[in-house]
């Protein structure tokens, strides 16, 4: 099979696309033709060799897709030859035509949904709900502010959030990406890279502050979030790219906190609450993964160097 592999770890150039062994299920396996792949921060890091989790190399990178199920290995009794799903941390990459993943990292595509979109499900909208629902514990009468909110997960949040009846907030650093924050269901967005923002934000809120804000940049905007945060206010944070200095006066005056989660490190039980919710919200309508950028399998070393940058608007996918 076609398959970018790393060698080494380094810059997005060294990803090669590689003909690569065709994976094969053995029992409580399945093999997934891969349609599209997302692509995510954290792909970029571990191929750099700074993330948590190293793989042996080489390695083919890619932590979530979609397709159809190819075949299944003994034991399988879930899904079969045929069937749409789109995958989470699987066992091979899917940055690939064909990714190897157990039975319980498949997860059903509702017809409506094309693998394009479907691809984004798995960690955006799984962090998002997951965010949310089990570490913000939300409630419909709360203000959620999204920092970061015209991304791929901040997006999802946005979406979740409002069907579930709170007041939404989100940032974005471009008017096309307060535009999109707007189209898909906030209340108010703000342009992070204007003076006073934050200000405006405490004004919306007249003056009472946010109950939660989902943090996807904590190294650059934890410190002012703790300012944002009404009494009993929770910071959930979702990305951070270093470190940060806060005034834990902030969190004891508003008897607020804040507290960090990887979606590798869900429950089963967690889990299964996710995709239940995900896939009720997909057939519904309410949660639209929304296709920021489509490239080529070839083009992995431009998806890893634009991911990265500011004013990502959506999800970026890649078609094997």
């Amino acid at each position: 099979m076609k398959a970018i592999v790393v060698h080494e770890f380094g810059a997005p150039e060294v990803m090669k696309l590689e003909e690569f062994p065709t994976p094969k299920a053995g029992p409580g396996q399945a093999v997934v033709r891969i349609h599209a792949a997302g692509v995510n921060p954290f792909d970029t890091y571990m191929r750099a060799g700074t993330y948590a989790i190293k793989p042996p190399l080489p390695y083919v990178p890619g932590g979530e897709g979609a397709g159809i199920v190819e075949t299944v290995g003994e034991g399988v009794t879930k899904f079969k030859t045929g069937d749409r799903v789109y995958v989470g941390h699987p066992l091979t990459g899917t940055y690939a035509e064909y990714a190897l993943a157990l039975e319980s990292h498949l997860h059903r595509l509702p017809d409506r949904i094309p693998f394009n979109q479907g691809a984004g499900i798995y960690v955006a909208c799984g962090t998002a709900y997951h965010a949310i629902f089990h570490h913000a514990n939300a409630r419909a009468a709360e203000t959620l502010l999204v920092h970061g909110a015209s991304g791929g997960v901040g997006i999802a949040a946005v979406q979740i959030a409002r069907a579930l009846g709170m007041t939404v907030m989100g940032t974005a650093g471009t008017d096309k990406g307060l535009e999109l924050v707007r189209r898909e269901g906030a209340h108010h967005a703000f342009n992070h890279k204007n003076a006073g923002y934050t200000e405006a934000i405490l004004k919306a809120t007249e003056g009472r502050g946010v109950d939660v804000i989902l943090e996807m940049l904590a190294n650059v905007n934890l410190a002012a979030d703790l300012k944002l945060l009404a009494r009993h206010g929770r910071v959930i944070v979702i990305g951070s790219r270093g470190d940060v200095t806060i005034t834990p006066r902030d969190l004891m005056a508003r008897a607020s906190s804040v507290k960090g989660f990887v979606l590798w490190g869900i429950s089963e039980a967690d889990e299964a609450d996710v995709h239940a919710g995900l896939y009720a919200g997909l057939e519904n309508g309410t949660i639209r993964p929304v296709v920021g950028k489509e490239l080529p399998l070839v083009e992995v070393v431009r998806a890893h160097k634009e991911i990265l940058e500011t004013g990502a608007l959506g999800k970026t996918i890649l078609i094997p």
